[in-house]
């Protein structure tokens, strides 16, 4: 899916904890005194397309260095943020000394005052 979207396109990746048991049996297992073994739901879609996969706890950690590498793999498609130096948009916002300043404009009405 990375590979498919470098150019254009997004890959959207969701995980989240799963015992990928119905409550029932939870509860079941709850009261034989069992321990659940929660499990790692892992996602993938880009838009049209979508996988998932579940991880153990055992492997969960495997899994996470394999996911880091690929997302390291495939970094150079983002493109980085333009942003200008603060010093030259502070610059850029100043107006010049030299430059004709703008007149102002007088009403045409006469000010009318107090005879005395």
């Amino acid at each position: 899916m990375y590979e498919k979207s470098t150019e254009k396109g997004s890959v959207w990746v969701t995980m989240k904890r799963s015992s990928l048991k119905n409550k029932v049996q939870l509860q079941k297992m709850e009261k034989k005194g069992k321990e659940v073994e929660y499990r790692c739901l892992v996602r993938a879609s880009d838009g049209k397309k979508s996988i998932s996969t579940s991880v153990s706890l055992k492997e969960y950690l495997k899994f996470q260095a394999s996911y880091a590498t690929v997302l390291k793999a495939h970094m150079h498609a983002l493109k980085k943020r333009e942003r200008k130096d603060r010093k030259k948009a502070a610059e850029a916002e100043k107006v010049p000394e030299n430059a004709p300043k703008k007149q102002k404009k007088t009403s045409s009405k006469k000010s009318s005052g107090s005879k005395s």
